[in-house]
């Protein structure tokens, strides 16, 4: 099982590099405003991986030295999300609403991508 900290680092590159491709398309087609919500709900999603991998570590931490913890964030995700949706509705002219949906999607799309892989990756290797 890999290391949740290296994972992290993969999703964040991943992130990263899909950003920098966003922001490509948004400098670079006609397509601002589908760009803009692109950019928008990926930032968002990116803040909200980050925020649970910050609470994951903290509930481990808890779990080891045997302490409570109530939550992992989930009220604080949602709210994030809905901000970026009302945003996204707010200023219809600079972001599109479903792309904005879309890119909150983002990091689940980057999670499964790596278990993907990672899937592929053991079971080539098993069959060696």
């Amino acid at each position: 099982m890999p290391d949740i900290g290296n994972l992290f680092k993969k999703y964040k590159q991943f992130l990263f590099y899909l950003l920098a491709l966003l922001v490509l398309g948004w400098g670079f087609t006609p397509y601002k405003t589908i760009f803009l919500g692109l950019i928008l709900g990926t930032t968002v999603s990116f803040i909200n991986l980050w925020l649970l991998y910050k609470k994951t570590i903290k509930f481990s931490e808890a779990v080891k030295y045997g302490k409570k913890i109530y939550s992992i964030g989930t009220l604080s995700r949602f709210a994030y999300a809905a901000l970026a949706i009302l945003i996204a509705m707010k200023f219809p002219n600079y972001f599109n609403i479903i792309a904005t949906v879309i890119g909150l999607l983002a990091s689940v799309g980057v999670v499964f991508a790596e278990f993907f892989i990672m899937f592929i990756t053991k079971r080539s290797q098993e069959e060696r």
